[in-house]
């Protein structure tokens, strides 16, 4: 049987072979480096959209948030007008009650009784005045007891006061406002006229 060589053939298929291996790794490579480039490129595509959308909704949250600051603004001005409504209804309510307070001061006055000083505060008033008498003063106390815009009257003082006569003596009071508004405002007008 003659001799065969197979060595060169074993040689150039391995050859053939390896050729056909690195081939093959480069399209690999290459693909893989395709696959690789376009998912970084869509990646990317979400990330931009991602962002834009960010970006949208940081600008409609600015927005939202200076119309929020503008409604929290009306809101402190609506708070501050219906506070100065309520204090002019207040002191348009409370007007007739001083005139009210004064006229019935001037009732329960007995004739030989003057006031020197009339001192308002939130619930009551003080007063003080000289009077002929201390039947005077406790005329005028019996008076603002039996109001019905004065009540509870307590002398905190008396002391005799000669130079306006022989009884004379001043007095020093207060007087608790009990502010009746059982008689509205319509009333009070209808008994002005």
């Amino acid at each position: 049987m003659a001799k065969i060589n197979l060595l060169p053939w074993r040689q150039e298929f391995r050859a053939q072979k390896q050729k056909e291996l690195q081939q093959l790794i480069f399209l690999v490579v290459i693909a893989t480096c395709f696959f690789i480039f376009m998912w970084m490129k869509g990646v990317d595509a979400m990330l931009e959209s991602q962002q834009a959308r960010n970006r949208l909704l940081q600008n409609e949250i600015t927005t939202l948030d200076k119309k929020v600051q503008e409604i929290k603004e009306l809101e402190q001005r609506r708070q501050e007008l219906v506070e100065r409504m309520r204090v002019i209804h207040e002191l348009q309510g409370n007007r007739p009650l001083v005139v009210r307070y004064f006229d019935e001061m001037v009732r329960a006055a007995p004739e030989g009784l003057w006031l020197t000083q009339l001192k308002h505060n939130e619930k009551s008033v003080k007063l003080s005045g000289v009077a002929e008498s201390n039947h005077r003063v406790s005329s005028f106390m019996r008076n603002l007891d039996q109001s019905e815009w004065f009540q509870a009257p307590n002398l905190t003082g008396v002391t005799a006061k000669p130079e306006f006569g022989e009884q004379a003596s001043a007095f020093d009071m207060t007087v608790d406002v009990s502010g009746n508004k059982s008689s509205s405002p319509e009333d009070n007008k209808n008994e002005g006229s």
